[in-house]
């Protein structure tokens, strides 16, 4: 019984979450400038960064719908910080569909995503006085951390050589720390105490390190059916995941050469190359490694949440939500 009534709590935040990001108004004129920002926020997704602030905010409080435009803030970042990645990633969709500056052009996509950041501070503004300094400085680090993320994705793409710890760090910087941030908002609002806003930022940080490795691994071993993308489109583009990192770093003699071969060459047969690297991949073991590192940070983040003060059930919802995005196969 108590399951099934967090699954339709869940369906109903999930609903009405939805619901007020349609309704959402960030300005009317020039309509070029507002209109490709309500294109972005209607294409969806799983609206991971909103119900983690809502869902947190519940772990104390009975009125989450009081906190949805803050939850809806986090979100409207989340998605200036993809607006922005498109253009600097040259990304002709997003969610299946055109990416703005595709489907308008860079300069009004740059504008758009500007005017969205505003937007955001323009939400909280309107906190009262007694959390807005408190949530403002939680949300400035994070913004500056996921800029220090995104240059160095950026930056890893022409560096020869990057370690295991760079490669986490900068997933921690540019995807993490939000969820961090967004659990932790969640718990400002609600008015908890220090020690479990942090342990909610910690929850937030380790669960999202292990949910981008899992992305990593499923980019490779996913079932293409449930994908939704290109399998092996991180092979091809010689992105320096976790599982190149690690092959790197354990192959030798002939597998290294075969490796450093496939990595160098500039005209190839796609599937070749993606079974040929996932070849060497399974030789050295990788998708073992990539699965134990995963469920290392996974089990830091769920250490976190059960240090928090409330009791178990009230717990349950927000480790479910987790639980289940953490058995996506896509």
């Amino acid at each position: 019984m108590a399951a099934r009534n967090n699954m339709q709590k869940l369906k109903s935040l999930q609903v009405i979450l939805e619901k007020e990001i349609s309704k959402k108004k960030y300005g009317r004129q020039p309509q070029s400038l507002y209109e490709p920002i309500h294109y972005l926020m209607s294409l969806g997704g799983k609206r991971l960064r909103p119900m983690l602030t809502l869902l947190a905010y519940s772990l104390y409080k009975s009125d989450a719908k009081s906190v949805i435009p803050y939850a809806i803030a986090v979100e409207a970042f989340h998605n200036f910080t993809l607006m922005h990645d498109d253009i600097m990633d040259n990304a002709p969709l997003r969610r299946g569909n055109q990416t703005v500056h595709e489907k308008w052009n860079v300069n009004t996509a740059i504008l758009s995503g500007d005017v969205m950041l505003v937007k955001v501070y323009e939400i909280f503004s309107s906190l009262e006085p007694a959390v807005i300094k408190e949530v403002l400085a939680g949300f400035n680090r994070c913004a500056a951390e996921v800029c220090e993320g995104q240059q160095w994705d950026m930056e890893f793409e022409t560096t020869t050589e990057v370690t295991e710890a760079q490669y986490i760090n900068m997933i921690k910087l540019k995807t993490a720390v939000l969820l961090g941030f967004s659990l932790e908002l969640g718990a400002i609002l609600a008015g908890a105490s220090p020690e479990d806003r942090n342990a909610l930022r910690s929850f937030g940080v380790n669960i999202g390190i292990g949910f981008q490795l899992k992305d990593d691994l499923l980019d490779a071993y996913a079932d293409p059916k449930k994908f939704g993308k290109q399998v092996g489109g991180d092979i091809l583009a010689n992105k320096k995941t976790f599982l190149l990192i690690k092959a790197r770093e354990k192959a030798k003699d002939k597998q290294l050469k075969e490796l450093n071969e496939w990595l160098s060459v500039k005209k190839f047969n796609k599937k070749k190359k993606v079974e040929a690297v996932k070849s060497i991949y399974d030789s050295l073991n990788i998708p073992t490694l990539a699965e134990k590192k995963i469920n290392q940070y996974f089990a830091k983040g769920f250490d976190s949440l059960d240090k928090l003060s409330v009791d178990h059930q009230s717990k349950a919802l927000l480790r479910r939500y987790a639980e289940a995005l953490i058995e996506r196969q896509s």
